[in-house]
């Protein structure tokens, strides 16, 4: 209605505690105390006043109607300091132009020559529109460091364009540096590019470290921009071509090669390329091929897996453990029972010095073969028997973002689910974040308090920005101890301090299991935050597995066959077993000990940890036959083969001289080990890091093969010629501060919404106390001026005209 007040009242945090200020807006005119306690004091004060002038005014020479004017003026002085003392203040909204400026961050590297950028031209046509343009170079040549430009750029409010390609090569990453422009209430806006000419590259994988016989896999990558057309890729072997196939544009390709000599060999593909750039045709790997790892295979029967061993290992077969087992770097323990083992106290002494222990399930092993009651089942990841149905302590913990927002009923129906995948005896709380971390609900036995904490999760809300450090904090903090923190979240997380802050709960006793939810997911983010802690990554359509972790009695698991539980381990990364084992012994798994595959109803199948310095893993399903028939062949042999090599190590373990001399890149620091007695006299100069070990770091400066020692390693193309065409990076970076994408004739759109940005909004306050003082002194000033007046004009008038007054 016209004219009408409206007033809305709202409490702001004070300074002091257990103060609140008051607010009132009145046609848009905010207007409030800071304390508002104070004025409890004016009715007091008053009461005081009242009580000294009836006390002291019977003898006053003063009339009546006088002695009330002074009482009422010194009540008002007393009203006017006490609401003076309370902070009176009013706060009005008001629009400023501001000074709009342009801060354009030129990307000059390599790789932002095959764009269409236009960065003079685009500089004028700003400025041509009335607007001022500072332009700061945030790449040239070979390196690119736009994240730090981003950050070094982003004052408070400021408008940054953004051209460049966002193919950071060192520094911040531009996710990192969006974290620090957010917190600036800075925006970043940028202008699209697209490419103008082809150019390829090529890359290389290959294993670092392999041994004699061992069958390895190696992927060529053929990337670039504005490929659309086929290129010859070729790769050779200490000069010996090994492989060649024409790839369509950009794109991979596999094969596989055996080597049958012991030492260090030279890897170089090349790609058939007529481009801008030559140098990025060429890529080098070194792999260092070592003797076959020694394996001791106990078993008092033949089995299929014997013969799978000698064909990858130097294996030696006996029926028992012996005494002396330093001559191997790993012993595999088929169905073997504990009291015809061997010299069961040998072993484990040498897995606790490191060397590495398969044990293979059957009839006769685990629960059938008294593992429990010997000091074989100390050394194992399992225990003998059905678990004990021991609580465990969880927080989950919901991402409510601001990217989180599209996808929240996804959120919510993924967070009600992995409540319904944990049993009834584990205790669990809730917590959810943004940039804040908030308790929804403290720790509480889960079968009592289900359906109230579902009902808590439907009413969650979302926005705001993502931290998930802070969120991992809060949730730890709710846990207070030991437990398991399951997050569910897009990881799309400003942060680089996630992984940091996993570390330090992993040194409390905390583990992070990450279930990924969303259109757009960060896996990588999410799957690292888990590994930092020993933890697991989920899909959302992978929470029933859970059910292995945490189910319990109350919530039994069921699946097709093998079921990988964690895919984050070196042992099932890659691997999608296809067998399903109708055996499998009655173990469970101990706590610290990771389940990495379980039968299709929930019993563990592998598992593994660490004892002492030696790695462990345990096999606990088989056929019906007793062997591992169905494991024996690929992709299921994958998992026995690569449990050898996980508890194998290093096979050269041990080994003095140069230990690890890394391939590198031209311009970027490779740092190479040394161990032995004595600092190495020949260059370069290596420093001691610790006793018996040294380093030396050097920065190539051409690509090729680089002798160190007896050591030899490649040295690549720079990273800026690995990676071309505008990174997504910028766009998310954009997005994640508000700014806007325009196309390179756009300098007028991006003038104006320069222009736009910079009318800043601003809360002018006011503060009145010092006016209510000033009346209040001005009144006291006319009170002590009346009273010295009405006593001088007493002074000279006749007692009879005194007595008039009254």
């Amino acid at each position: 209605m016209s004219g009408a007040s409206t007033v809305a009242l709202a409490p702001t945090q004070s300074d002091l505690p257990g103060t609140e200020a008051v607010e009132a807006t009145v046609r848009g005119v905010t207007v409030g105390l800071e304390l508002p306690l104070a004025l409890l004091a004016i009715p007091v004060a008053l009461a005081l006043l009242v009580a000294l002038a009836v006390r002291t005014g019977q003898g006053g020479d003063w009339g009546r109607r006088r002695r009330i004017g002074l009482l009422l003026a010194r009540a008002s002085i007393v009203v006017l300091l006490v609401t003076a003392a309370a902070g009176p203040y009013t706060a009005v909204a008001r629009e400023t132009p501001g000074e709009p400026r342009v801060r354009l961050l030129a990307d000059e590297s390599d790789s932002m020559a095959v764009t269409d950028a236009d960065i003079d031209a685009l500089a004028a046509a700003i400025e041509a529109e009335g607007v001022p343009v500072s332009r700061s170079v945030v790449g040239s040549g070979a390196t690119s460091r736009v994240g730090d430009a981003v950050v070094a750029s982003a004052e408070r409010n400021a408008s940054l364009l953004l051209v460049s390609d966002g193919r950071v090569t060192d520094g911040r990453s531009l996710a990192a540096a969006g974290e620090v422009v957010t917190e600036a209430n800075a925006t970043v806006h940028t202008v699209d590019l697209s490419s103008t000419r082809t150019e390829r590259y090529v890359t290389l994988s290959a294993p670092p470290k392999t041994s004699v016989g061992i069958d390895n896999r190696f992927v060529v990558r053929v990337g670039g921009v504005a490929i659309e057309d086929s290129a010859p890729v070729t790769v050779e072997v200490d000069g010996t071509p090994v492989f060649t196939e024409v790839v369509d544009g950009a794109d991979t390709a596999e094969f596989s090669y055996t080597f049958d000599e012991v030492g260090t060999h030279e890897l170089v593909a090349r790609v058939g390329a007529d481009d801008g750039t030559g140098r990025n045709d060429v890529y080098r790997r070194t792999v260092r091929v070592v003797p076959q790892p020694r394996v001791l295979y106990v078993s008092e029967g033949a089995y299929p897996f014997g013969d799978l061993l000698e064909e990858l290992y130097n294996v030696t077969r006996r029926p028992a453990i012996p005494d002396d087992l330093r001559p191997y770097q790993a012993v595999v323990l088929q169905d073997q029972p504990a009291a015809t083992a061997g010299n069961v106290t040998a072993l484990q002494r040498a897995v606790i010095d490191g060397t590495g222990l398969v044990a293979v399930g059957g009839r006769s092993a685990y629960d059938g073969g008294g593992y429990g009651n010997s000091s074989l089942g100390a050394v194992l990841p399992v225990s003998t028997g059905e678990t004990d149905g021991r609580t465990t302590r969880l927080v989950v913990l919901v991402d409510v973002s601001g990217s989180a927002e599209e996808g929240m009923t996804v959120q919510k129906r993924a967070t009600l689910n992995v409540i319904g995948q944990l049993g009834d005896e584990n205790e669990v709380g809730l917590a959810a974040f943004n940039f804040r971390a908030y308790r929804i609900n403290e720790v509480v036995p889960l079968g009592p308090n289900r359906e109230q904490l579902r009902e808590k999760v439907r009413r969650l809300d979302s926005g705001g920005a993502t931290d998930l450090a802070v969120g991992l904090r809060g949730a730890a903090d709710l846990l207070n101890g030991p437990g398991t923190v399951i997050v569910i979240s897009d990881g799309r997380s400003q942060d680089v301090s996630a992984r940091g802050v996993a570390r330090e709960l992993n040194e409390q006793g905390v583990q992070v299991v990450s279930i990924g939810v969303g259109e757009r997911i960060d896996e990588d983010r999410l799957s690292d935050v888990a590994d930092a802690t020993g933890g697991q990554y989920f899909r959302a359509d992978e929470t029933d597995r859970l059910r292995l972790l945490f189910g319990g009695d109350s919530r039994s698991f069921s699946g097709d066959g093998l079921t990988v539980v964690n895919r984050n381990q070196f042992i099932t990364a890659g691997v999608e077993p296809t067998a399903d084992p109708a055996m499998a012994n009655d173990v469970s798994v101990k706590s610290g000990a990771d389940l990495l595959v379980a039968t299709s109803d929930g019993t563990p199948a592998l598992a593994q940890w660490r004892y002492g310095l030696g790695r462990v893993v345990s096999v606990t399903a088989y056929g019906r036959d007793g062997t591992l028939r169905g494991l024996l062949t690929e992709p299921d042999s994958l998992l026995l083969s690569k449990s050898v090599n996980w508890v194998i190590g290093d096979p050269e373990r041990g080994r003095r001289g140069v230990v690890a001399a890394p391939d590198g890149r031209v311009g970027e620091r490779v740092t190479v080990r040394y161990v032995g007695d004595e600092r190495p006299t020949a260059a370069p100069r290596f420093r001691q890091v610790e006793p018996g070990t040294y380093e030396t770091t050097l920065r190539p400066s051409e690509p090729g093969f680089v002798d160190v020692l007896d050591a030899r390693l490649a040295v690549n193309y720079p990273r800026e010629y690995g990676a071309y065409g505008q990174s997504d990076a910028v766009a998310e970076l954009v997005g994640r501060t508000g700014g806007q994408r325009f196309d390179q004739g756009e300098a007028a759109a991006i003038a104006r919404t320069v222009q736009q940005s910079a009318e800043r909004t601003r809360e002018v306050r006011q503060e009145w106390g010092w006016l209510l003082v000033t009346v209040g002194l001005l009144l006291f000033l006319l009170e002590v001026t009346a009273r010295r007046l009405s006593r001088y004009r007493q002074y000279r008038r006749t007692p009879t005209d005194a007595a008039a007054d009254d």
